[in-house]
Order: structure tokens, then C-alpha cells, then sequence
């Protein structure tokens, strides 16, 4: 690897609004480091794209964020994560540590030997990947894999539909879904998804487990830097959240998660790409 300094920031990349609850569980681990946030706002949501676009927007995106002297590249996207993770890693590792957001969370879950059935919600892509299912019946041959794909969740958390009539409503008609009966955990396969966590628990009543990438990956990412001593001790520069496009809803999650001081910058990844 590119020798990396403990003073560089971690670049964090999502479609939208998702990756924020990643970038939030990592800050309030680890105050001093210095966050790169992208939103492909204009791209979003990533989960109906194909998989060629997919990649193509991943590999750009990391590639800004190589150039930005990153020691650590946080997919923070289930999509990308399933579909782009391995080329970039092959590609990018050599440069900065890489995480995603599947596997962290589907080895907790395999630790966990009082699950034996549990349902996967993501969108049409990650399902369709079946990402989920394949890293963990590797590792618990024995689990019990429902994946159901939820393509509404997500327009409707970027729109600023949560903990409402309208959210409720549709989050019921999703896990009403039949093969969801008696499962012991339930993954939440979309870094937009911790948004509605509360609801998605108090639909099951408080009786399944709810598994998110949240604390997960951020616990993750503090074993890695430690590991390789990229932990920052000393805080220097602000953080910088950039989007390709701006959004409203991006602005508002922004500052719900990291308060008044959050400045988005517009960032114009695809000009230059496609000039």
C-alpha cells in the first residue's frame, strides 16, 4: 500500500443521504478524523441502475477521493458495495485501506449463533446481487436467507418521508411480506435505512433483532486504522461534504446528523468525466 499519513482524511461515498448515518457512527467514534463525504446526488438512487453504471460511478468517485490523499475509502452504499466493491478493491487497494458495508455486517450477524432465520430489505440491485445471502451462507451454511427488494424506501427517505403516516404505511406493506414470518434478525440492506429504524423495530414489535451498517462499519473502520496506525490524533482541517448534485433533503439530512456548520459543495464529478 501507498505509504498513507495518519493526519489524511477517510473518504466516504454514498448515492444520497444514506452513507451520513455512517459518516455520523464514525465521527462520534473518532472526532478527529476528517471526513470526505460525497453524495452522487445526481445519480441517485443506485439501486435501479445497471451494474456497468453502478461501477462506472463507483471507480470515478473513488478515484476523486485516491487524488484526495484518502486513507480509507468507506463504501457506504449496499448497491455499490455488492456490485462494484471487489473491482475497486483490486483496483484502489493498493492506495487506501477499503471497506464496505456487507461484509462487516454479515460477519457480526454470523457470530450470533441464536439467529437462524432473517430477512434481507435493499434495493432491486443489492437483492438481486444476492450479496447478502452469498457471504453469509458462507459463513453459516445453516441460516435461513429471506431478501426482499424495497425500491420505495429509498426515494421516499430522500424525500424526507420518515416517522409519518405515509412511511408507515409503506414500510407495513413491505414486511407484511410472507417469508418474513418468525424471523430472528432483520437486515437493513441500505445505508438509508437506519432513518427508519424506529419504525422497522416497532413493526416487529421489538422482537426481532435489527441489523444495520451503522455502528457495524464504524467498528470496523477503527479496527483497520488501528491496525495499520492511521488513527488521527490531532484535528486540522473541518470536514467536507460534497454532492453532484444539490438536494434539498441532502442539506437538511447534512445538518440533522452534523449539525449548522455543514457547507455542501457542488461537486462536478461528471463535467469533467464527460468533456
Amino acid at each position: 500500500m501507498t505509504r498513507k499519513r495518519a493526519s489524511d482524511p477517510i473518504g466516504i461515498f454514498d448515492s444520497g443521504i444514506g452513507g451520513l448515518t455512517v459518516a455520523h457512527a464514525i465521527k462520534t467514534r473518532l472526532p478527529e478524523e476528517e471526513i470526505l463525504y460525497f453524495g452522487d446526488t445526481a445519480h441517485l438512487p443506485y439501486g435501479d441502475k445497471s451494474p456497468a453504471a453502478i461501477l462506472q460511478f463507483a471507480d470515478h468517485i473513488s478515484s476523486y477521493l485516491v487524488d484526495q490523499q484518502c486513507k480509507m475509502i468507506i463504501v457506504a452504499c449496499n448497491t455499490a458495495s455488492a456490485i462494484a466493491f471487489e473491482q475497486l478493491q483490486k483496483k484502489w487497494g493498493n492506495d487506501a485501506l477499503m471497506l464496505n458495508v456487507i461484509d462487516p455486517v454479515a460477519e457480526s450477524i454470523a457470530r450470533n449463533k441464536e439467529i437462524k432465520k432473517l430477512g434481507v430489505i435493499g434495493t432491486k440491485a443489492t437483492i438481486r446481487s444476492n450479496a447478502y445471502e452469498q457471504r453469509l451462507l458462507k459463513l453459516r451454511p445453516d441460516l435461513n436467507v429471506a431478501s426482499l427488494a424495497t425500491p420505495l424506501l429509498v426515494s421516499m427517505i430522500e424525500e424526507g418521508f420518515f416517522d409519518n403516516k405515509l412511511s408507515h404505511t409503506i414500510i407495513e406493506a413491505y414486511l407484511n411480506y410472507p417469508d418474513f414470518k418468525d424471523i430472528d434478525a432483520m437486515i437493513l440492506g441500505c445505508t438509508h435505512f437506519p432513518l427508519i429504524r424506529k419504525e422497522i423495530d416497532a413493526f416487529f414489535g421489538g422482537e426481532v433483532d435489527i441489523y444495520d451498517s451503522t455502528d457495524i462499519v464504524a467498528e470496523a473502520a477503527v479496527a483497520s486504522l488501528t491496525a495499520h496506525e492511521l488513527l488521527n490524533k490531532e484535528r486540522k482541517n473541518p470536514d467536507r461534504f460534497m454532492v453532484s448534485d444539490y438536494t434539498h433533503s441532502f442539506e437538511q439530512t447534512s445538518r440533522l446528523f452534523f449539525g449548522s456548520e455543514v457547507r455542501l459543495e457542488r461537486l462536478p464529478l461528471w463535467d469533467e468525466l464527460f468533456r
